[in-house]
């Protein structure tokens, strides 16, 4: 079932197209990671479905609700956690909290209890107290997540929540967002940390110049992106004599020499019948021993998010 759907969803800041006919699908109980460059479209998009800005043409679709004319009844709906939580001076977290529990109607005994359970989810308990202005920025984002989870929301739409975290509230956040997936929620994710985000997704979509260019599962991604499958290949001496000899092997369709963090590297790109697997690659270290080469390191190139991107975009903006 599909939770979100935009169809030719268009938006316009005068001559500026910042996004272009984007259309998206996003199922009940995905986690979608949403990649591209800065200026991309990412940020637009989300605040569109958050119902903070109008789409100039197109639709977008929030459990079956239109934006723009249902908006009453999508906002109980979603939770949208930005990229900086805003907060109101002198506020401390409790209060801060109790505060948007009181304007989503929750009161009494069920908003002391639902505040207490947020707290609890987010490992935020023992800040209760505490300042709001006076949290760390891995703490802040904590706690901006806490918020938007008090009316306990199908949809979460999180703009780079990773954003100048330290390492190891990177780390809380990631395991924050698996129990919030665990617990059912769609999610909407942008993020630059692209390996997190393979971690964490099941889907992903790649915007670019605010056109949608890839949607769909990580693993037909990395499928794609194995299509330009390369060996990287290092010997112990005469690199440029290694590769004129691999690149009369069967199968290498382009051979170039590289430098790496062990010295120089050869790197083959393989035909399309090798690339998807069809034919075997094994023999190239014993061309290579039987030419006289000793061979110090043989492997595939890694097929990750990363490298998708890369491969899949040009790192244009508006």
């Amino acid at each position: 079932m599909a939770m979100i759907e935009t169809i030719n969803l268009t938006k316009r800041y005068g001559e500026l197209i910042a996004l272009n006919n984007l259309n998206l699908t996003v199922n009940q109980g995905d986690c979608f990671g949403f990649i591209g460059p800065n200026g991309a479209g990412k940020t637009t998009t989300i605040k569109i479905l958050a119902t903070l800005l109008k789409p100039s043409s197109g639709q977008a679709m929030i459990d079956g609700k239109t934006i723009g004319f249902e908006n009453r009844l999508i906002r109980p709906v979603i939770g949208y956690v930005p990229d900086f939580l805003g907060a109101y001076e002198d506020m401390q977290v409790q209060e801060y909290l109790e505060f948007f529990a009181a304007c989503y109607g929750i009161h009494g005994e069920q908003r002391t209890r639902v505040v207490g359970d947020v707290l609890e989810l987010t490992d935020l308990t023992y800040k209760a107290s505490a300042g709001v202005n006076s949290l760390s920025r891995g703490m802040s984002q904590r706690l901006s997540v806490a918020r938007v989870l008090l009316h306990d929301p199908k949809v979460l739409l999180m703009d780079e929540p990773a954003s100048g975290l330290d390492p190891r509230a990177r780390v809380e956040m990631r395991e924050l967002m698996k129990e919030l997936r665990r617990m059912g929620k769609t999610i909407i994710i942008s993020s630059h940390i692209l390996s997190e985000l393979a971690e964490l997704c099941n889907t992903v979509g790649i915007i670019e110049r605010g056109e949608l260019i890839f949607s769909g599962a990580i693993s037909e991604i990395l499928a794609r992106t194995r299509l330009g499958r390369t060996i990287q290949v290092r010997v112990t001496e005469r690199t440029g004599d290694a590769a004129h000899v691999l690149s009369a092997a069967p199968g290498v369709a382009k051979v170039a020499i590289t430098e790496s963090d062990h010295g120089p590297q050869i790197n083959l790109t393989l035909d399309e019948q090798h690339a998807r697997g069809l034919v075997d690659v094994s023999d190239i270290p014993s061309r290579l021993v039987n030419a006289g080469f000793r061979v110090a390191h043989f492997a595939e190139e890694k097929a990750d998010l990363e490298t998708a991107f890369m491969r899949l975009t040009k790192g244009l903006v508006n």
